[in-house]
């Protein structure tokens, strides 16, 4: 029987968050890199490789095949953003900035999964690593 004096509950998907921010600063200089390479159709990877002083380090690379299988991707800032699932894991809830000062500009990733950084900011270690591990790969040449 099919009662028809119930009314219909019509439930929507709930927003999910993006797993990475980009700020209006950081998107508007990535546009304009993009634009300046001629890669209008590009999105922007976001990856973390071994090395660096801290142990693990940063990379951001433009995607221009539209990304692999197994990548989580969204949109962020109007840029599509692409990660893959081991670099997931360590990238998730970061912030990506631009910061443009007298000593120059660059992209300022702020990380909630970093034990600490590297003071250059491009290498990590991840919370949960022993403190007194040692660091993997070469040193980027900043000053500690």
């Amino acid at each position: 029987m099919i009662r028809e004096d119930i009314p219909l509950i019509q439930h929507k998907p709930a927003a999910v968050a993006a797993p990475i921010t980009i700020t209006p600063a950081a998107a508007a200089k990535l546009r304009d890199v993009i634009a300046s390479k001629g890669l209008e159709k590009a999105g922007l990877r976001v990856f973390v490789s071994g090395g660096g002083c801290s142990g693990l380090q940063y990379g951001m690379a433009f995607e221009t095949q539209g990304g692999e299988d197994q990548d989580i991707s969204f949109s962020a800032e109007g840029l599509d953003v692409y990660v893959d699932p081991i670099s997931i894991q360590y990238v998730q809830g970061a912030h990506i900035d631009f910061v443009d000062s007298l000593m120059g500009g660059g992209f300022k990733i702020e990380n909630p999964n970093a034990a600490s950084s590297c003071g250059c900011g491009t290498s990590f270690k991840p919370k949960g690593e022993a403190e007194s591990a040692p660091a993997a790969g070469g040193g980027c040449g900043c000053s500690h």
